[in-house]
């Protein structure tokens, strides 16, 4: 019989990045770091996760995940593991465009994406199911090879797939799920069952979900 496993995955949306454009942009798999905001956001969550006793710390190639990573893991004594496949989503064309300039230079496409969020690709990008195929193996991985509590440093869309996938959500429902800068999702496993929420100031809002391997 295997060992249970109980445990803490603290999934947690990278902290702010540079904007260059001083407005909200589609990044996808643009590349910028934290701005000066997002390194203190970064600073306040490795104190904040001090004392749990965290066996790793996981993260994308991407600057955004990999610095944040890298400001929590320090505080335990560890370099981050790196995964290319938590990467966010790829946009294609739309990478670093704001809102307002895809909406003007590709109105149709940006109509259809609305229509069809799950499966829709932006020119030259991935859908929303394109990126639960990459995902989910990676976050199976690194739930099989880890026994004690973990750190995932994720991004919106990533987490909102790992998510959608525990409550047993369609993807549709993907942003449903809130995901500020920084924003950490608390995950109590135990075995197959996993209990998820978000500790706040009203304390734990906790719902219910299965997954099985």
């Amino acid at each position: 019989m295997s060992k249970m496993k109980k445990r803490m995955i603290y999934l947690i949306r990278h902290t702010e990045p540079l904007r260059e454009k001083g407005e909200k942009v589609f990044l996808g798999q643009s590349n910028p770091p934290l701005s000066t905001a997002g390194i203190r956001q970064a600073e306040s969550l490795a104190l904040a996760l001090c004392g749990r006793e965290l066996e790793a710390v996981y993260c994308s190639d991407l600057r955004r995940s990999r610095q944040t990573a890298s400001i929590i893991a320090i505080k335990h004594g560890w370099i981050p593991k790196v995964c290319t496949a938590l990467r966010e989503i790829r946009l294609g064309e739309w990478e670093g465009l704001t809102f307002a300039e895809v909406q003007d230079r590709y109105p149709r496409e940006f109509r259809e994406r609305g229509e069809n969020i799950v499966t829709y690709r932006p020119p030259g990008g991935e859908s929303f199911a394109d990126l639960a195929q990459r995902v989910l193996p990676a976050f199976k991985r690194i739930i099989a090879e880890t026994g004690r509590n973990i750190a995932i440093v994720g991004h919106a869309g990533v987490n909102r797939v790992i998510l959608c996938h525990l409550l047993r959500l369609d993807l549709e429902r993907l942003f449903s799920i809130r995901q500020e800068y920084g924003h950490v999702t608390v995950i109590q496993q135990s075995n197959n069952l996993f209990r998820i929420g978000r500790i706040g100031p009203e304390g734990e809002d906790l719902l219910t979900g299965e997954y099985v391997h």
